[in-house]
Formats: structure tokens, sequence, C-alpha cells
């Protein structure tokens, strides 16, 4: 027979548990014989016994405790005690980034446009009327336009479809020198001339001035147009007026004409606005290169901040900085109270509260981020010089969100040179950058918002945010609101908003809406209209 070798077997034991048996017991518990079956009554009162019990216990004791503790984590969503806050588990760590990742990727993504295309057909009637129009020498309308670039294109666009009316040859609106900015710009300075004579060639005869044969003649000024006029009252007021000179001069036409105007004419306006007021060549260049900077590392979102001083004073608001600066605001409303736009007898709290005051930097940054902005989001911020200064008044939007642009931190040294002084061309290069942003909000409403909103809509439905100011705002004012976990203030921002994204809006005969902002269904259909 073949001897059997010996196996050894091993026992790992603590060291605790070694340091308190001496050798000759630790021998002697693990090689002692077998006791006879006679002592086992006994052996319980054995100090063998007690050291085996212990030894036992506590090597159980640490299996167990071994197995047990990486399960328990995978089963927490929080990191193990003592560690650095990073989580060794995928399993904890993957769900929270995929999340926040979820929630980046909505914030870019842009609103199903539903189909819904420019769509510029005139009628036939319109089409054979315009013939006659465009060969009539006869009439001759001038407009003097007013206010900031923006007010003044809306202007622009009212006066082309006055002179499509009354049936005269437009004169290249004249434009008011801005009494705030002492900007002189002419037509040509902001807009592209030939584009737009060239657009509208089929639709108005335009001159760039009156002809010799009505150089010598008076014209007839109205400044007494009244608000939302039509079509017909136009005509029955203004025709009769050519009779004597052929000139008629327009002025303060600003929201003067009517939003619910026929077919063809709606169409004509948008056509103005979108199509023929394209910006001079030197603006559009040097737009389109800041743009395209703002894009280099990826998608971008646009901002009109309202925070210039004229805008707090003239919106009797607060830009809530240092008491100092509220009582400049207050003083200033006080010293110039026709300054105030409407409703005097409100606090500016009361205003506040009702949405009609600019969001200021915090709220902007609050609401921004609920929504979905990345911190490394590349933003561009259109607007003037804010009250207070960049640093105190911008201060939270920096600090949450550092890659924060204006056109003078974008352009190269001497790019902006021939664009200083000149208010109404620096806000044309901010509308050419915020319109061909991947998202737009504005911190309060104004022609520019206004108008780029229409834009972005006739362009496809790119995602313009509009805050919804009034139901949002008791959630920054109220203290209560404070209670509130980042998560379940982030989750009401966006269920507030989520119909305020650009996505169409449809106006009805019951909502007259203007086309210029709110192009469906006046001027863009889809297949199944």
């Amino acid at each position: 027979m073949t001897k059997q070798k010996k196996q050894l077997a091993y026992i790992s034991v603590p060291s605790q548990i070694i340091g308190t048996l001496s050798s000759s017991s630790l021998q002697s518990l693990l090689l002692s014989p077998k006791k006879s079956s006679c002592s086992n009554t006994r052996f319980w009162k054995s100090p063998k016994f007690w050291f085996l019990s212990l030894f036992l216990f506590t090597f159980i004791g640490m299996l167990k405790m071994w197995f047990n503790l990486e399960p328990c984590y995978l089963t927490r969503d929080q990191d193990p005690p003592f560690s650095d806050g990073f989580s060794n588990s995928k399993l904890v760590v993957a769900p929270t980034r995929e999340k926040v990742m979820k929630t980046e990727m909505a914030f870019w993504k842009q609103p199903d446009g539903k189909g819904y295309r420019p769509c510029l057909d005139f009628s036939r009637e319109y089409r054979k009327a315009s013939s006659e129009i465009v060969k009539d020498r006869k009439k001759y309308l001038m407009i003097v336009v007013s206010g900031g670039m923006n007010q003044q294109r809306n202007q622009i666009v009212d006066a082309v479809v006055i002179a499509r009316i009354i049936g005269a040859t437009l004169v290249v609106p004249t434009l008011q020198v801005n009494v705030i900015w002492g900007d002189d710009s002419e037509f040509s300075d902001i807009f592209d001339l030939d584009h737009f004579k060239k657009s509208l060639s089929n639709d108005i005869h335009i001159v760039s001035s009156l002809p010799s044969t009505h150089l010598m003649s008076r014209p007839v000024e109205d400044k007494r147009m009244p608000a939302n006029v039509s079509p017909e009252w136009i005509r029955s007021h203004y025709l009769r007026k050519f009779r004597r000179d052929g000139v008629l001069l327009l002025r303060g036409l600003d929201s003067r004409l009517s939003k619910n105007l026929p077919s063809d004419l709606q169409k004509l306006r948008c056509k103005v606005a979108f199509e023929s007021l394209k910006f001079a060549p030197k603006i559009l260049e040097l737009g389109n290169k800041l743009a395209e900077r703002m894009r280099s590392k990826g998608p971008y979102l646009a901002l009109h901040l309202r925070m210039e001083k004229d805008v707090w004073v003239r919106t009797g608001c607060l830009p809530g900085l240092k008491p100092e600066y509220d009582e400049i605001i207050r003083r200033e409303r006080e010293l110039r109270p026709e300054l105030l736009t409407s409703k005097t007898n409100m606090t500016a709290h009361e205003r506040r509260l009702s949405g009609l005051c600019p969001l200021n930097a915090m709220e902007v940054t609050r609401l921004i981020k609920a929504l979905g902005a990345p911190k490394d989001a590349r933003i561009y911020w259109a607007g003037g010089e804010p009250f207070g200064g960049k640093l105190e008044a911008l201060m939270p939007l920096i600090k949450e969100f550092p890659n924060l642009f204006n056109k003078e931190e974008l352009a190269l040294e001497g790019e902006l040179d021939m664009f200083k002084n000149r208010a109404s061309l620096m806000a044309a290069i901010d509308y050419i950058v915020a319109e061909k942003s991947d998202v737009f909000m504005a911190s309060h409403g104004g022609n520019m918002a206004h108008a780029i909103q229409g834009h972005r809509a006739y362009a496809g439905h790119k995602k313009f945010i509009t805050p919804n100011k009034r139901q949002m705002l008791p959630y920054f004012l109220n203290s209560s609101s404070s209670s509130l976990s980042e998560e379940e203030f982030n989750g009401i921002m966006v269920d507030l908003h989520r119909d305020n994204m650009g996505q169409p809006e449809i106006s009805t005969e019951k909502m007259v809406r203007d086309v210029t902002k709110f192009p469906v269904s006046g001027c863009m259909c889809n297949d199944h209209r």
C-alpha cells in the first residue's frame, strides 16, 4: 500500500487573538487529542472551550463583515464612509451623470416646428394691382422714424405697407437723430439700401430722394395718426392730401398701423421684416464673424440683458444691486417722470411680481441653470453697459457661467472702431449674433426681443425661451420656496416653461397677433394647410 501523504490544513487566525494566547496554550488547543464521550459533559468548564468559542465567533464575524461590506454600498446611492466623495462603483455615478447629460442635451434641443415654412404667395389681385402702383409717379410718401434701431426697423416695415395701401412711391425713410444715444446714422449706414429697393420692386416704387419735379413742394405733414388704424382709414384720410402737392410726410408711426390687416398686407409686412431689411454689408460681415467665433467650440446661448440705467428708469423697476443704486434710479425717475412708460400707481415690487420688470443677473442665472444650461455653456450677452457696471451687475452670471462674452470681448483689435459711438450699428451687430444663436432668451420684452422672436420663427422655429415671469418669480422671492431642493426647483422651472420654447403659435381671428412676431399662420404654412 502506498502511503498517504499528510495534508496540512491552515487556519487564518487574527493577530489580536494570537496575541492573547501563549504558545503552549495555542499548541494544546490545536493539537490536543479527542476526548472520550464520557468527558463531554465537563467540556464547557474547560478554558479550551472558551478560547475555541471566542476564536470561531470572531472568525465568522469577520467573514460576514467582509462579504457584506461591498454589497452594502452597491445598494445605496451614497459614497462609503471616509471616501473622497467619489464612489468606486460606476453603478452609483453613471445614472446621475446620465441624467445631467440628458438635461444638457434637452437644453440645446430645438422645438418642433410642425412643418411650418415661409409662405408668401400673394393673391392674383395683389399682383395685378402691383404693376399700376409701381408705375405711379404722382404721389410720394416721406417717413421720419425715431427711437432705437429695432424701433426704427418696425416703423420702416409699416411705412412700406402704408405706401402700398395708398399707392405712393416711398422715399427712403429718414432716421431721426436718437436723443438718448445721439446716433445720427442714416438708412444706408444700417441697412443694405440696394437690396431693400430691389427686393420690393414688385410691391412699391422706392427712391432715395424726391425727384426735381417735387423738390419745391411743401409736404403735407400729419402728426395725428391714431393707434390701430386700418387700411380704409389710411385711404380716406391721406389720399385727398396728395391732390395739392403730391407729397405726404408722416412721423410717429410706432405701433400705429393695425396688426389685423388683409392677408396680402400681412405677407408684405413679413417680406419687409424678414427678407428686405438686411443689414449693411460691413455690419453683416462682422456680425457673422462674431457668430462663427461663438460657435467655434459648439452651440451657444444668446441673452439680451435689459439692465441699462434708462431701462430701469422707464420700467419703474429697481436693479436690486445696492441701496445706493436703487436710490439713484428713484431720484432719476422723480426728476423725469415723463420717462415712466405706464401704470404709475404701481410700486416697483408690484411691477416685478406682475412680470413688468427685467430679470436681474441672479434671476437669469437661476432660470437658465434650472432649464439645463451646462456650466461650460458659451453665452453671448447683447445689450448696453448694465447699470452698476458689468463686474457688479453681472457677477452671479459670470460666477456660474464663466464663458460669457459680448461683442467687445469677441472682436479683434480695431474691428469695432468704425462702429463705436454709433448705437444703432452696435445694436445691429448684437441682433445678428443673437439671431444666429442656438438658443435665445431676453431678460425683458421689447422691440429687439420681438423682432428676433419673429425672425427665429420664420427661420424654422429656432429655440426662443420666453421667461414666464408672473409664475416663476414667486419661487424666487418667497422665502417658503427656500425649502425646495435644487432638483424640485429645477423641475418647477422646466414645467413652467415647457410651452415657452419657441414652438409655433398660431394666430386666429379671435386672437390677432403681430405677424412680425408670430408669423404663423399669416406668413407661414405647412403641408397640411
